[in-house]
């Protein structure tokens, strides 16, 4: 049986991101096998996995942070597991497991090579100096060495795959192909009704770049012409560098701007209680959280970003902003609230364009179309 290696770089994304992928990839005779670390084996996730038929492996990547002698050691152990298990496919997505699952592959002489490219992270946002430009400087070299080993690089969003061509990361010899992000299951995530007051969402990262700042703000703005409005926050501090601030949080929450949800296993509930999704982020791949909002007919409001903006046609399933505008966001959020039957017909719309653009079963037959495994 042929042997397929997926490498992750977090567990809990297995399931809710690449479910019905590592399904899709059993359906067609694949034996799957997965490369993640911090996940023990009596955990509910590795057990989810087992039970789909999938191999689960542990490793020690280490998902943040740039300590080169580790960095080395998961590429000698990803080599060894490639050559363990024979295998013939290897995609990896997040930054460690394409750069280093793509280095092990090619040492280990897999003849199918791919990587998916979800979005471009700390590396890539934000102002190029200090700690940050530096961190862009080695990523950028790292990815393209890495990248020129692919047969193939997936991208979610064509502005990503652009800028790679244009910094000359992804060279003209290797092929690509752009995703609808990672899809949604339009099944799971069915459209209900909506609270009787206008409610707002944002599930996130806790982190800067995730527009977490400006959503607290508008928040503020809104709420002194709106008092009635709520505006609900689901989500963690990451151990990112970005991450957001305790402080911050806590100032927020008892401030009466934000309620706090914490970080939820399933966002369902949070989403019906919502009538708009906003999400102000800086950058992404295509924001899951945006697609499961559509699919449960919510309204958004996101940026004209990468990644971000092809998830609306403004004015029809909700409203682009400027990044980094706070004023503009309270001014598309006051809009709902004036104008509550937009949120309906806005929400219709998104649920229409989940349904025929971001279906997760549409978009894993075309990333396995893309990989040659049709």
């Amino acid at each position: 049986m042929t042997k397929f290696l997926l490498i992750a770089s977090y567990p809990d994304s297995l399931i809710t991101f690449r479910g019905k992928l590592i399904e899709a990839i059993i359906a067609k005779g694949y034996e799957i096998h997965i490369a993640v670390p911090d996940l023990e084996e009596s955990s509910l996730i590795h057990q989810k996995l087992t039970n789909l038929g999938a191999k689960v492996h542990s490793i020690g990547l280490q998902r943040t942070g740039m300590n080169p002698v580790r960095d080395i050691k998961t590429v000698i152990e990803l080599f060894k597991l490639m050559r363990a298990i024979k295998a013939k496919f290897v995609l990896g997505y997040t930054i460690k497991p394409v750069i280093y699952g793509s280095l092990a592959a090619w040492l280990a002489k897999v003849p199918h090579r791919f990587s998916l490219i979800t979005g471009l992270g700390y590396a890539f946002t934000g102002e190029s100096n200090g700690k940050r430009g530096l961190v862009q400087k080695i990523v950028k070299a790292l990815y393209r060495f890495a990248l020129s080993r692919n047969d193939k690089v997936l991208f979610q969003n064509p502005d990503d795959e652009q800028l790679f061509r244009h910094l000359d990361i992804l060279p003209e010899s290797v092929p690509s192909a752009i995703m609808n992000g990672s899809g949604v299951d339009v099944a799971e995530f069915q459209v209900t009704p909506f609270p009787d007051q206008v409610t707002f969402l944002l599930i996130a990262r806790l982190l800067g770049d995730k527009g977490v700042r400006e959503y607290a703000q508008a928040a503020a703005l809104v709420k002194a012409k709106h008092p009635q409005a709520k505006f609900e926050l689901v989500g963690w501090i990451d151990d990112n560098p970005d991450a957001i601030s305790q402080t911050e949080l806590d100032a927020w929450i008892n401030s009466g701007t934000l309620t706090f949800l914490g970080k939820l296993s399933d966002v369902r509930p949070a989403i019906e209680n919502a009538s708009v999704y906003v999400l102000p982020s800086y950058r992404e791949g295509t924001p899951r959280t945006v697609l499961e909002a559509m699919a449960m007919g919510r309204a958004i409001i996101t940026t004209d970003a990468p990644g971000c903006r092809e998830t609306v046609v403004d004015g029809a399933n909700g409203y682009l902003i400027p990044v980094k505008s706070v004023d503009e966001l309270a001014t598309a959020m006051i809009s709902f609230i004036n104008e509550p039957a937009s949120v309906i017909a806005m929400g219709a719309k998104s649920r229409e364009m989940a349904e025929n653009k971001y279906d997760v079963h549409k978009v894993n037959h075309a990333m396995l179309i893309e990989m040659g495994m049709n």
